[in-house]
């Protein structure tokens, strides 16, 4: 009978897909730590307990590596979106499946989980780690793959086509460019600041229909 719901993968899958998460995490600890140049693959694959030939099962490069953790953030949201009851409005739903990626329970490890207040030397290794030139072609793949992904489960939820309607590509975008925001802004921040209510309050605005901020009062006349 079908459910409508995703099977759970295999043993074997399951297993693929937990060493994949733990060599790109590796990667990213690895490298925020030393910096990029000075991480071979053998260092990884040694952390995570597999061989070199492993990783290169599994990633093109260090770059693949790093991006990939992304990607599959983007794959789980649109898998707990789908998951969410169809009762809940959309935006909520969006809010949900997106702030459960980005939350202290999220054992998956990564720079901007949840709500507490980062050290500053994590922040610094990552604002270094992604202002690296030969990654940038690995994260705009990623990023692409990330909002398909989102627009996908958007469009089913919403009974649109992904390629036909605007609707799930402009609500993809939309989360997606809220997110990158919301990191950029957090890796700048000083002193550091949790990412999750900066996460929260951008969703937020955009769930409202970003309306126009209040401006506020002048504390007196001008001269």
């Amino acid at each position: 009978m079908d459910t409508g719901k995703p099977e759970r993968p295999g043993l074997r899958e399951r297993k693929k897909q937990e060493t994949r998460a733990a060599l790109s995490w590796a990667t990213i600890r690895l490298v925020v730590e030393r910096g990029l140049d000075a991480v071979r693959v053998e260092d990884i694959a040694a952390e995570v307990g597999v061989s070199p030939r492993t990783f290169n099962n599994y990633f093109s490069g260090k770059g693949e590596a790093i991006a990939a953790r992304h990607l599959d953030r983007a794959r789980r949201i649109a898998e707990e979106l789908r998951a969410r009851p169809e009762s809940e409005p959309l935006w909520e739903a969006i809010r949900n499946a997106v702030q459960t990626q980005f939350s202290p329970g999220d054992t998956s490890g990564g720079a901007a989980d949840g709500g507490r207040v980062p050290d500053r030397r994590w922040i610094t290794g990552v604002s270094l780690m992604i202002s690296e030139p030969s990654l940038q072609g690995e994260m705009f793949k990623a990023n692409a793959a990330a909002e398909a992904e989102l627009a996908a489960a958007i469009a089913e939820r919403t009974g649109t086509d992904v390629v036909r309607d605007l609707y799930p590509r402009l609500v993809s975008g939309a989360v997606g460019a809220a997110v990158s925001l919301v990191m950029e802004r957090w890796l700048r921040a000083d002193p550091p600041v949790p990412f999750g209510p900066m996460l929260r309050d951008a969703l937020g605005q955009l769930a409202a229909g970003l309306p126009v901020p209040e401006r506020e009062e002048a504390a007196g006349p001008r001269a």
